[in-house]
């Protein structure tokens, strides 16, 4: 087939040069007529113009062809929870309390701001032992900083459209997954606020995996859970390097910024 086309390119191009030569043809030959130049001239210009219209109706309709084959292969919508189903603001919370300005910023530092805090996700140590890291990180301030942890659960919301969104995508026949750097404290105390996990179909939380986003790991371990086919999946996330980490992997992405932002990302890739 690859041959077949290779020589119906090379006969289509020589056949080119010879249609493009005629005017040069006529125009050297001494007996040729105005009306033969005119004619072999109109020729060259027809060609040209057909080629190029199907130039662009064999792209246009490649292009289809690789939307639908897009479209047809996504069966499993993956979400990243906070700022995804969930918004994260832990700013007002900390605001909350009236700390000084300078006590807030160094409360901030060593909690939110820390890299205590993202590793508490991974979940290798109990609640305590990361409540003391954070405490070493600002010792003069040990007994606020406690107040401020006990409470972050505090910090989720869930957005208006969670819920609607999970089940109307169940409903179109897709199924929706969780894959999410979540801490089991934050768990344990925003339950509330997770209404949406009753109709997920799977989900793996970091605190469990003891795996965090982007290493690759946790990616493999929601695809081998579930039996999923990285062509076949499409990840959330509000985190460029998340989305990258996916990518890596086979998965399909989506950098999350606004509700209508990824519904029309998602219309892309055939889910609607």
């Amino acid at each position: 087939m690859k041959n077949w086309k290779k020589y119906a390119a090379i006969i289509g191009v020589l056949a080119l040069l010879m249609i493009f030569c005629l005017p040069m043809y006529f125009a050297l030959k001494g007996d040729f007529s105005q009306k033969q130049f005119m004619a072999s001239l109109f020729t060259v210009l027809f060609v040209a113009v057909m080629c190029y219209v199907l130039l662009m109706l064999f792209k246009y309709l490649n292009k289809k062809k690789e939307e639908q084959q897009v479209a047809g292969e996504i069966k499993n919508v993956i979400f990243d929870v906070g700022k995804v189903l969930v918004d994260y603001d832990w700013e007002s919370y900390l605001d909350s309390f009236g700390f000084a300005p300078e006590k807030r910023e160094r409360i901030a530092k060593a909690t939110f701001q820390s890299p205590v805090w993202d590793e508490r996700d991974r979940g290798l140590y109990e609640e305590e032992v990361y409540l003391k890291q954070f405490q070493e990180l600002d010792p003069q301030d040990a007994e606020d900083i406690e107040k401020v942890i006990k409470g972050s659960g505090q910090t989720i919301r869930k957005r208006p459209y969670a819920d609607t969104w999970v089940k109307y995508l169940k409903s179109k026949g897709y199924h929706v997954y969780i894959l999410s750097n979540y801490s089991s404290y934050m768990l344990d105390h925003t339950k509330k606020e997770l209404t949406f996990r009753r109709e997920m179909d799977g989900e793996v939380f970091s605190c469990y995996a003891n795996q965090l986003k982007p290493d690759a790991e946790i990616y493999q371990t929601i695809l081998n859970k579930y039996q999923l086919k990285p062509e076949e999946c499409v990840f959330i996330d509000d985190r460029p390097e998340n989305c990258r980490g996916a990518q890596e992997q086979g998965i399909h992405t989506i950098c999350f910024k606004d509700f209508k932002q990824v519904t029309a990302d998602l219309e892309k890739l055939g889910v609607k």
